[in-house]
């Protein structure tokens, strides 16, 4: 797992909310923050050295994303995952992720093909290097290239929604050996398939890739509760 040395935000051509969004998305996506750990503002405002109205502002946004809730008196705490939240996750991206595999495969040309391997170079590049928030990007970048060379922009609309439950989920599972490698393989699987313009195995491949990964999500979550 990532270990995160500080959450102080340095300069850069974008705003400070962004940037402490982003700092504490990638701290609860990577276990920085734990499920049930308080969010308390002071503290917070003190590791990025931003005012209380941006930790604010980003608790707002992060508790639409579905990774924060408040809790009465307890305040703001890092958003219990649930195997019952988990599961309806995995039944929305196997429904819209098997139909964009299909149609990627129907329509990728040479230039599609390229961008799509490069991706996943990307994602074992970031396997390499035991980054966890860098192969969760690397990996809804994959995605990403799917919907768009499907052309399933509201699809994607819909997936980008769910994308911070999804990649906490991607964490928890790539913390596991068996993970890591089957993942990667299998969407190897599915870039194959796309290349050869083979819409029923693209979609073949993202069925059992998903529900190899539910079942692994499912037991690690139930294990916690």
């Amino acid at each position: 797992m990532m270990v995160q040395a500080s959450l102080k935000i340095e300069n850069a051509p974008v705003t400070l909310r962004e940037l402490a969004l982003a700092k504490i998305r990638q701290a609860i996506i990577s276990g920085y923050f734990q499920a049930g750990d308080r969010l308390v503002e002071r503290s917070l405002c003190e590791e990025l050295g931003v005012s209380r109205s941006v930790v604010r502002e980003v608790i707002r946004y992060l508790e639409a994303e579905g990774l924060i809730e408040t809790l009465g008196k307890k305040g703001p705490i890092v958003a219990i995952l649930t195997w019952d939240i988990a599961e309806q996750i995995y039944t929305i991206r196997l429904l819209l992720e098997q139909d964009a595999a299909h149609d990627c495969a129907l329509n990728a040309g040479p230039e599609d093909k390229k961008k799509l391997h490069e991706k996943l170079i990307a994602i074992n590049q970031a396997s390499a290097g035991q980054d966890d928030i860098q192969r969760v990007e690397a990996s809804q970048a994959f995605y990403e290239t799917i919907f768009q060379v499907a052309h399933h922009a509201i699809a994607w609309e819909i997936v980008q929604r769910l994308n911070s439950r999804i990649s906490r989920l991607r964490a928890l599972t790539l913390k596991t050996p068996e993970r890591q490698l089957a993942g990667f393989e299998r969407m190897t699987r599915i870039y194959h398939a796309i290349e050869q313009n083979n819409p029923a195995q693209a979609r073949q491949e993202v069925i059992e890739h998903l529900t190899e990964a539910a079942a692994l999500a499912k037991r690690i979550l139930q294990q916690e509760s």
